[in-house]
């Protein structure tokens, strides 16, 4: 068992995650694609920033809550669409949605999950919920999928608009993983040697539910995570257009958000398709390797429609001083993806709490040293360097 208590930061619960996962599973997770230089230079460009320092004020009394579309949230940041949290832990999606609830922050459930829309909204009615979807070229699939998340009441749907292209995941491949998993020697061996996830994850699945499932797919695509079989030829992820995001904002009553947004031009695209919020988003560095950082980019977005929609950031975030300076650039929350996913590989729920907190302690001590009380003091003037963000 992991001592929670002993991950004094997001590192440690990771390498704690490191020892207890598959290496096909963990490496899913850690690394990023190609040569692994955007999830590189996303944390090296939030190191690149510097505070300014501001003490002498009195910053006893501190709120590190802010209002989203209305609603208050407890802490600036959400749980990131993960579609692996199911392999972290038994329900993963359950777990972080629980640890979110708990949290008073959003969650949102990645279209390719284990768990159903259905499964959480029972298991936690009190999170606010955002369901993540990857267009396909089955436009009639998508929309079975937004229907069942507008109809059990979901707060907002997040499109996420970098996906058609595919993925260039070598490590993927040298470690015999897929997903759907096709059984093969080096995956088994690897799988083998933890005994411990076996028991902890899969076992579960077998004794509960049976194999576990891409449980939001229409029944039709809905397969097996470990034989792969389908009912029909595999789904292919639709090449967009903003007429498509104009449909979807047609068709979905509540908040729309267009994830994957990395230029000003693109942010305008979004808003003027009827976004209600953007993310800036390189998937974590999983996408395209030569991606700008999201961090780099935030500020030019902002320029464009900070005004017009809710600005959102991810990719990168591993520390509480990230989330302040995301905020200082002006993103109104940021999303969490790995964090939170090697905290519920540690402990399900009790280790994405973990994990929660040190964002949030690490943010209330930034809070101190950069001298404000309350997340709408945050802004460009915590920069040591006053040219940031101009």
């Amino acid at each position: 068992m992991v001592n929670l208590d002993q991950c004094y930061n997001i590192f440690d619960l990771r390498e704690a995650a490191q020892r207890r996962l598959p290496k096909g599973i963990f490496e899913y997770v850690d690394k990023g694609t190609e040569d692994g230089i955007s999830l590189e230079e996303n944390r090296a460009a939030f190191q690149r920033l510097k505070l300014h320092t501001h003490f002498l004020n009195d910053w006893s009394e501190r709120d590190l809550g802010t209002d989203i579309f209305g609603k208050r949230i407890n802490l600036p940041f959400g749980i990131a669409p993960t579609g692996s949290a199911g392999l972290m832990w038994y329900q993963g999606e359950v777990e972080l949605a629980r640890a979110a609830a708990a949290a008073g922050i959003p969650f949102t459930l990645a279209m390719g999950a284990l768990t159903s829309l259905e499964e959480v909204t029972k298991a936690v009615p009190d999170a606010r919920k955002w369901f993540q979807l990857y267009p396909w070229a089955d436009e009639a699939g998508n929309y079975e999928m937004v229907t069942r998340a507008r109809d059990l009441g979901w707060e907002a749907l997040v499109v996420t608009i970098d996906h058609a292209p595919g993925r260039g995941r070598e490590h993927n491949e040298r470690n015999g993983f897929s997903f759907p998993f096709k059984p093969n020697m080096t995956a088994a061996v690897d799988m083998a040697l933890h005994p411990g996830w076996l028991l902890r994850v899969m076992s579960r699945y077998l004794m509960n539910e049976g194999m576990p499932t891409n449980a939001n797919y229409p029944e039709r695509y809905r397969f097996s995570v470990i034989d792969g079989k389908t009912r029909k030829s595999p789904v292919r992820f639709q090449a967009m257009t903003w007429e498509h995001i104009k449909k979807f904002r047609d068709f979905w009553p509540r908040k729309l958000i267009v994830k994957s947004i990395l230029s000003a031009d693109q942010a305008r695209a979004a808003v003027d398709a009827g976004a209600d919020a953007i993310v800036v988003s390189n998937h974590g560095g999983r996408a395209f390797d030569s991606a700008i950082a999201t961090i780099d980019v935030l500020p030019e977005v902002v320029e464009a429609v900070g005004e017009r929609c809710t600005v959102i950031l991810d990719s990168g975030i591993r520390r509480g001083s990230d989330i302040v300076k995301a905020i200082g650039l002006g993103a109104k929350m940021v999303l969490v993806g790995r964090a939170t996913l090697y905290g519920t590989a540690c402990g399900g729920q009790a280790g994405a709490a973990r994990a929660i907190k040190i964002l949030s302690e690490e943010m209330e001590r930034s809070f101190g040293y950069v001298g404000v009380r309350q997340v709408s003091e945050i802004g460009p003037h915590i920069f040591a360097r006053r040219s940031v963000g101009k």
